[in-house]
């Protein structure tokens, strides 16, 4: 798979909407290049965002 997605396609592998893919590029400086986004750079956020939410 290509490491670098439109923020449609990186929303059907997360199951989130598309809105929330920008947002979450937006809000943590993930550079969206061309249209295009780093599936790298947006699953390590979510990874460290979800690794940060306490138990």
């Amino acid at each position: 798979m290509a490491n670098h997605l439109t923020p449609e396609e990186l929303s059907e592998v997360y199951g989130v909407e598309r809105e929330e893919v920008i947002k979450v590029c937006v809000r943590e400086a993930i550079p969206i290049y061309h249209g295009k986004v780093d599936k790298t750079l947006f699953e390590a956020h979510l990874s460290a965002s979800v690794s940060a939410e306490p138990s």
